[in-house]
């Protein structure tokens, strides 16, 4: 059984709310919400929140499932492997979750060819996670620090003068989705540690962090959907 679960905090620092402010007039986790359905790609859909305003606004589409998640596991230090966990059991006691991915909310940029893919190389081994990840654009041997003077100096000192073709190709956790079966999920095993990579294009990831990047996600959204 193919799950999908939406682990949608109602708590934001950087952007208030942002996993139901409006993006294009629409709450931004509906745009995932919708694509998911559309894609007919999963079993069940649920969504995991500390929020009612959240379940209650995704409770329109009568083809969600909704879990409400306890105070304890929605402080922005509680890592995503546990909240999962926590969906898992009340999933458990309804049906028989085997394939679960994790998708992260505030994701317009989820396309539907990259969770059947990535499905499909994750079969081949589900000892491991496999997660999205993205190419970092510049090494990040070549990282340089700027203080509150604007003065600046290298990270790594002896990479200065290292041209950026010999340098290793690095990567991140490009913050789309995550597949595990139930017992990964259940684990204490940290998802990087025991992973897997599937690399979605940098050109089409943004991590939604700052108003900034809310503000490039926009321009990326209407430049894609006209």
């Amino acid at each position: 059984m193919r799950i999908a679960i939406i682990p949608a905090r109602f708590g934001s620092k950087r952007i208030k709310k942002k996993n139901i402010k409006l993006f294009y007039s629409k709450p931004m986790i509906i745009w995932l919400i919708e694509r998911l359905k559309k894609s007919n790609f999963f079993d069940k859909i649920f969504v995991s929140s500390d929020s009612n305003k959240i379940l209650n606004i995704v409770k329109k589409k009568s083809y969600i499932f909704t879990i409400k998640r306890p105070q304890s596991l929605s402080g922005d230090q509680i890592g995503i492997q546990p909240v999962i966990s926590h969906a898992i059991q009340k999933i458990k006691k309804i049906d028989n979750p085997q394939h679960i991915c994790c998708i992260y909310p505030c994701n317009p940029f989820l396309n539907i060819d990259d969770l059947k893919k990535s499905f499909k190389a994750f079969r081949n081994n589900e000892k491991k996670f496999l997660f999205s990840v993205a190419q970092y654009t510049h090494p990040v041997e070549r990282a340089i620090k700027l203080r509150k003077d604007f003065s600046t100096s290298s990270f790594f000192k002896k990479n200065f003068n290292k041209r950026t073709q010999d340098l290793k190709k690095s990567y991140y956790d490009a913050g789309q989705f995550c597949w595990g079966v139930t017992k990964l999920w259940e684990g204490k095993k940290n998802i990087h540690n025991l992973g897997t990579g599937f690399e979605i294009p940098s050109w089409r990831v943004v991590d939604i962090d700052t108003i900034d990047d809310w503000k490039r996600a926009e321009l990326l959204f209407k430049i894609l959907n006209k």
